[in-house]
Formats: structure tokens, C-alpha cells, sequence
């Protein structure tokens, strides 16, 4: 079974946004922001629709994978 996975670092890198600065704007920690681009842990569904709100892009491009 596949692991679960998202597109967050791709759309950082794209934007220019640092997990610093996205850490700041959700109110969570660098390691747990961290931990969310590196696909060690999935955000819950508000956090991940607050990161889309954030990066400006739509929260399905962050669930699916890269071809």
C-alpha cells in the first residue's frame, strides 16, 4: 500500500514560501510544518485547507501526487 502523500513542498518551493513563515501563518511549530512537507505526518483537512488559502492554490492539487 502506497504511503500517503502531498504536494505541500512542491507548491512552497513554487510560491517562494518559507516553512517558517507558513509554520507562523498556521500557528504550529517548524518541526510539525516540517514534518507536513517532508511526508513524515499528514495535516488534518483544516490545515490543509488553511495552507491552500495560504499558498494561494487549490487544497486537491495539494493531495495528489506528482507524475
Amino acid at each position: 500500500m502506497d504511503k500517503p502523500m502531498n504536494r505541500i513542498k512542491e507548491v512552497l518551493e513554487e510560491k517562494g514560501i518559507k516553512q517558517t513563515w507558513l509554520a507562523e501563518k498556521l500557528g504550529k511549530s517548524f518541526s510539525i510544518v516540517n514534518s507536513y512537507v517532508c511526508n513524515r505526518r499528514q495535516p488534518s483537512l483544516e490545515t490543509l485547507f488553511q495552507i491552500a488559502e495560504i499558498s494561494r492554490c487549490e487544497c486537491n492539487f495539494l493531495c495528489k501526487k506528482s507524475l
